[in-house]
């Protein structure tokens, strides 16, 4: 349970409206920086999207081993676990990563049997940082480098988010230090960002992923992002609460 990562003390609750693009009501401070803690998630598997749009994964349904030559996937039992399963918590992933094995999120005093990989949900901070890793080795980059490049900057977002990993979250990819960074605020970091800044990248997705004239990312990723798991019809690609059943 010990705190890795950066964190804040919460702000006073505050909001805003917008109504085709114009900003119509706030209350509170919006410009202010905070936590987002697992909102982080959507931000995380849009840079899979940008990926995916890029050609650097050619299939969601491809093997996650194929593209990440790191030890976490070497164990028959995580070898075949695919981008999907990791995109919608149906991976059953198996290990420890930056000091934090898999059952330790939401632990309940006993260790669940391992689960095969596609047949069972289960909401896992550590396999949500599990992705965050292999996407970096895909990227070969800092994935917030590569957020603020092609999504924040040209939604015109303020530079004050910051999306952070932990202290021992870094790793060396062709011959460069980076930080992998985590999908949650369960021990710390995540993205720490204004509702200003979240009002854009929410409006962004409204808009199909265009802003104004220009195509930041595909359709065909947004409506995967929406698309409810099987096995948890409320949950997309790392995004909660998609009001399937309209309630």
């Amino acid at each position: 349970g010990d705190i890795v990562g950066p964190t804040r003390e919460r702000g006073e609750s505050n909001g805003l409206i917008l109504r085709h693009g114009y900003l119509v009501a706030e209350w509170g401070d919006t410009k202010r920086v905070d936590m987002t803690f697992s909102v982080t998630k959507t931000y995380l598997s849009t840079t899979a999207g940008l990926a995916l749009d890029r050609g650097l994964i050619r299939d969601v349904q491809d093997r996650v081993r194929d593209y990440v030559p790191d030890a976490a996937l070497d164990a028959e039992h995580n070898a075949g676990i695919t981008w999907h399963q990791l995109l919608n918590q149906t991976s059953g992933w198996q290990g420890t990563l930056w000091g934090k094995p898999d059952w330790a999120d939401r632990f309940n005093g006993t260790r669940r049997p391992p689960d095969p990989p596609g047949k069972h949900w289960r909401y896992n901070d550590v396999r949500v940082n599990l992705l965050a890793f292999c996407l970096l080795h895909v990227w070969r980059r800092p994935l917030p480098q590569v957020l603020k490049e092609l999504v924040m900057d040209p939604i015109g977002a303020s530079p004050t988010w910051r999306w952070h990993g932990y202290s021992n979250s870094w790793v060396t990819i062709d011959g460069a230090q980076m930080q992998s960074v985590s999908g949650g605020g369960h021990w710390g970091g995540g993205m720490f960002i204004s509702t200003r800044d979240q009002a854009r990248f929410g409006y962004l997705f409204l808009r199909g992923g265009k802003w104004k004239d220009r195509r930041i990312v595909s359709e065909q990723w947004i409506r995967r992002a929406g698309t409810p798991t099987d096995l948890q019809p409320t949950y997309g690609y790392m995004n909660w609460y998609l009001n399937t059943n309209r309630k």
